[in-house]
């Protein structure tokens, strides 16, 4: 109990830095267990506002914080354990303390982040999904965000194929957000982890995405955009992945589309262009069986025969957004047939409606 109390009381202890930890431990002997005295407190250089808790803690927090950590398994891992990532250790600014639920050996496995667009097309969210399962049957584990849209995209399709993958939270880990994607985070935890530097009751703030994000790019050999706009948060990832020597890669898309041009400034900058799944593994010489190296593309044609007048439709439509009236325009087609013939192609999951009239096709 005393160890577990140690821990709790160093994840509760504002502002502790890696440096700060060691210290902290070195004047302790080594263990986590001595930090009760307060002249250890007193012996080391901290910031006030971590002298002052560990010089008198909020017993009530700490607690409450082990009745947690017992009833729900999960675990607190000090930068100095053996079990701390690798890669997240050499990264800028990693955090002294990790709060974790499911596998803390997950958090050692060749990881590929996976990140985008809270609001991503149809085709987008489609591409994550396709992508993230092809990277988990080939052994990488998946790391995201949790956040709507690309991040649940990313962790649902390497769940569906059969691999591990690692959410990342900007709260405490008993305060899932968003609260729609609890039962994800359960079954991330049971195939995977669920990680935060925050401790329980910590409600998720915007500034807690930020140092999210750079624990998603610290844990991972590289980090894979699938959408962003050009003011996207999975920008910042993509720098922190940049910053520490990680691969940087970018789906592009439409010239014509908000969510693209993030990826497009990406490229620019020197991100790695990927059309195939295949173009990820390759960069980060990760070995497949040669017979595993068609995985999907970001412009997939789709499967199943099409009547002439489909085909026709889906040529007319190409990848780019269209209106039905520009779908008329193309084909010569009634309006009243294109879109009938929208609506099921669309039940069918070959496109999808999108805002402002327009449809768009689902690789």
């Amino acid at each position: 109990m005393e160890a577990v109390r140690a821990r709790a009381l160093l994840g509760r202890t504002p502002g502790l830095n890696t440096t700060q930890l060691q210290a902290l431990l070195a004047e302790a002997g080594g263990e986590a267990e001595g930090l009760g005295a307060v002249r250890i407190a007193r012996a080391v250089d901290l910031p006030h506002a971590a002298r002052a808790f560990l010089s008198s803690p909020d017993e009530s927090a700490i607690e409450s914080d082990i009745d947690w950590l017992e009833g729900s398994g999960a675990r607190i891992v000090l930068y100095t354990d053996p079990e701390y990532p690798p890669l997240l250790r050499e990264s800028a600014g990693a955090p002294a303390v990790l709060y974790v639920l499911g596998s803390v050996g997950a958090l050692s496995a060749p990881q590929l982040a996976m990140v985008g667009s809270r609001s991503p097309t149809a085709a987008g969210r489609a591409t994550a999904r396709e992508f993230a399962a092809w990277f988990a049957r080939a052994g990488l584990t998946v790391t995201s965000g949790l956040a709507f849209g690309i991040d649940a995209a990313s962790h649902e399709g390497a769940l569906a194929g059969g691999g591990l993958t690692i959410a990342v939270l900007g709260s405490g880990l008993d305060r899932i957000y968003p609260a729609e994607h609890a039962a994800l985070a359960a079954r991330i935890a049971h195939c995977g982890a669920l990680v935060s530097e925050f401790p329980p009751r910590t409600a998720p703030q915007r500034s807690h995405f930020p140092r999210r994000n750079r624990i998603i790019s610290g844990l991972s050999l590289g980090t894979l955009v699938v959408e962003a706009a050009r003011q996207s948060g999975s920008l910042i990832t993509a720098r922190l992945a940049a910053e520490a020597g990680r691969e940087v890669f970018a789906i592009p898309g439409s010239i014509h589309s908000p969510v693209s041009r993030g990826c497009h400034a990406l490229i620019k900058s020197g991100a790695k262009l990927v059309e195939e799944a295949a173009d990820v593994l390759t960069e980060l010489k990760i070995s497949v069986p040669k017979e595993q190296l068609t995985g999907p593309s970001a412009a997939a044609p789709e499967g199943g025969a099409l009547d002439n007048e489909y085909e026709m439709l889906l040529d007319a439509l190409g990848f780019e957004p269209a209106t039905i009236d520009t779908l008329v325009a193309r084909t010569s087609l009634p309006s009243a047939s294109v879109a009938s013939m929208l609506l099921i192609l669309e039940l069918g999951g070959r496109v999808a409606s999108l805002p402002g009239g327009r449809y768009g096709r689902i690789p």
